[in-house]
């Protein structure tokens, strides 16, 4: 054989027998590599990952995404870091010497050992923070890993049918919000249902409030979770029309352009204000923060708080509301009305006959459609914190609201329901679980139609600084602006802002009967008969053993005098109190904590009280029950 073919047979056997060296090789290496990651995600949890280099000594800035933050970035001891090199997963044991927060990015910063230089600091950037799975602590009775729901089963608990797996968690603050990616064949609490069966990366998303009222039963043997979500919110996502994919992008650019537009209007109203210092946190942290200032921003009532700033005395004396009625209002009111508790529901003689020929001049204007009503559900409340807010509606608050819309003598008669306006009024944490209540009672025979649920009107909290018209809005976070709900005298502001009182004329409401949810007595019926009888502008029922005006609130209002409200907020009396309120400030390009011991600040408050003083005293109707 010709030496040269023996030669390039040899070199072909030689190439061969290293390609398949090479394929067996590479075999290994991928095994090895999946065993590693499996091994990795099976025995450690994620804390956080390193987002960034702080200062010159090595320290790091840690974005965290556990439960205990303090414990996993404060306390010393061993951690591990995952991080990708030349394609593989690496894992290595470092040892955190210390750690703090960092309340301006709302991270943490904290130190290796052996890192002492910007350079080393930066090689870690990217790395995700580790550690053992047993040393998670163990957690109390419906308490929760994150972690632990993901993947989970969602089933609605009325039905018991699927409704999808919950694919992430993020906190909102207030509370946690689940995730969930819908089965296609789920079928909606209204009925809408899909075609395609299974779950793909397709199937639309929506989110669900981890709270008790919409998530009661979590069960975690099991991988699955119940909801009784409000009417609505599971639809919120899927398409009711058949626009093409082009007219809906047209349709969200018109919208981002119609919310710019707001948001630029905004803007220019606190610039005007001198408020300029609010739009610091837009230059810190990530884009959700940023859209989150920028619904801050929007939520901010400036027109308002502008009008309260040049119409409110700083400091101002403090209003006494029962000194008010009884002294003021007793005097000056032409028309008096003094009736028994007793005689509001059954009684005898004149004054039965009197509250008879009441009730029934206010119950055919129910009937007819005249009458809306306003119910306000916690206004002005001083709660701790947020869960306390939840804790407040779930147990008290829902008693004495259901109390009061199962009963036809303090409320308006069940069969009359269907005709009347209903507003609810209540704080941001309270109203999903108003509404899921509202969804569960068929709407306590109200038409679902003619229901709405607002947020009560709040006001951005500001400094006390001794220098007239300096006063700054203070920020809660960098991203995040401190405010206080005003109290009941914000009904107005609200019934003005979300074009309600042009619905109500449309609908030919005559007046507005506005309540607390606290409600002791009856007399709702009697009250009404009597502004009607006397064609008042303004009734107020009162109740010497009251202790909370604002809780057993019960007013009547002409649609003629709220409209004039409506567009007259300076005749509000407010309030000034001064009060320690832990803030941030930036100092410097960092976000500094400021936790006063003193009062710093004033929170505004109005009365929906105060508005009898725009009112001619011959106008106004005042009923007193005694026991």
């Amino acid at each position: 054989m010709d030496p040269f073919i023996c030669y390039m047979i040899l070199m072909i056997v030689e190439i061969f027998s290293f390609f398949c060296m090479f394929y067996t090789c590479m075999l290994i290496s991928a095994t090895q590599e999946v065993a590693e990651t499996s091994w990795i995600e099976s025995d450690f949890v994620e804390i956080g990952s390193i987002c960034g280099v702080h200062g010159l000594q090595g320290e790091v800035r840690v974005k965290g995404s556990t439960d205990f933050p303090e414990l996993r970035f404060s306390m010393p001891g061993r951690r591990w870091l995952k991080q990708r090199v030349s394609g593989r997963q690496m894992l290595q044991e470092v040892e955190l010497v210390e750690g703090r927060g960092h309340p301006g990015q709302k991270g943490w910063i904290v130190k290796f050992g052996d890192v002492d230089t910007v350079e080393q600091a930066q090689q870690l950037i990217g790395s995700t923070m580790l550690i053992t799975e047993d040393s998670r602590p163990e957690l109390e009775e419906g308490e929760f890993y994150t972690r632990d729901l993901v993947g989970m089963r969602v089933i609605l608990k009325e039905s018991g049918k699927p409704v999808g797996t919950v694919v992430n968690i993020f906190d909102s603050g207030a509370s946690d919000l689940l995730q969930v990616r819908l089965n296609s064949t789920a079928e909606m609490p209204d009925g809408v249902g899909m075609e395609k069966s299974g779950i793909s990366a397709s199937d639309p998303l929506v989110w669900v409030p981890f709270v008790e009222a919409i998530v009661p039963n979590v069960d975690i043997s099991k991988r699955e979770m119940l909801i009784t979500p409000p009417k609505g919110l599971l639809e919120l996502n899927l398409r009711s029309d058949e626009r093409s994919k082009k007219e809906r992008r047209q349709l969200e650019w018109k919208e981002r352009k119609k919310y710019q537009k707001r948001l630029i209007a905004a803007k220019k109203k606190l610039c005007e204000m001198e408020q300029q210092h609010v739009f610091h946190g837009f230059r810190f942290g990530e884009k959700a923060q940023g859209s989150l200032l920028a619904d801050q921003i929007l939520s901010v009532n400036s027109k308002l708080l502008q009008l309260v700033l040049q119409n409110t005395e700083i400091p101002s004396k403090r209003w006494n509301i029962s000194e008010f009625i009884m002294s003021n209002l007793t005097e000056q009111v032409k028309t008096t009305f003094n009736i028994s508790a007793g005689c509001l529901t059954a009684g005898s003689g004149g004054m039965l006959n009197a509250s008879s020929r009441l009730q029934q001049k206010s119950q055919l204007l129910t009937s007819e459609g005249k009458v809306a009503i306003v119910l306000v559900v916690d206004a002005g409340k001083d709660l701790e914190s947020e869960s306390d807010a939840n804790l407040l509606l779930s147990e008290r608050t829902e008693r004495l609201l259901s109390e009061l819309l199962s009963d036809n003598e303090r409320l308006v008669k069940v069969e009359d329901r269907k005709s009347v306006p209903l507003i609810l009024v209540s704080s941001a944490h309270a109203i999903g679980s108003l509404q899921s209540s509202f969804t569960k009672n068929d709407h306590f025979a109200f038409d679902s139609k003619k229901v709405w649920f607002l947020e009560e009107e709040k006001l951005p909290v500001i400094s006390s600084i001794d220098e007239p018209n300096k006063q700054k809005i203070l920020m809660k976070s960098p991203w995040e602006v401190l405010q206080t709900p005003i109290g009941s005298g914000g009904v107005i502001s609200l019934l003005s802002a979300h074009d309600i009182m042009e619905n109500l004329g449309e609908e030919g409401v005559e007046y507005i009967e506005v309540l607390g949810v606290g409600k002791k007595h009856g007399g709702g019926q009697t009250l009404l008969g009597l502004v009607n009888s006397h064609e008042a502008h303004v009734g107020i029922q009162i109740s010497k053993d009251a202790d909370d005006f604002e809780e057993d609130l019960h007013m009547v209002f002409s649609m003629t005098f709220m409209q004039q409200l409506t567009k007259q907020l300076g005749k509000l009396h407010f309030e000034a109190i001064a009060k320690p309120n832990p803030h941030v400030e930036k100092v410097d390009k960092e976000w500094v904590d400021v936790n006063p011991s003193s009062p710093n600040s004033y929170e505004f408050r109005s009365s929906i009280l105060s508005s009898l003083k725009a009112c001619p005293s011959d106008k106004v109707c005042l009923m007193e029950v005694t026991e």
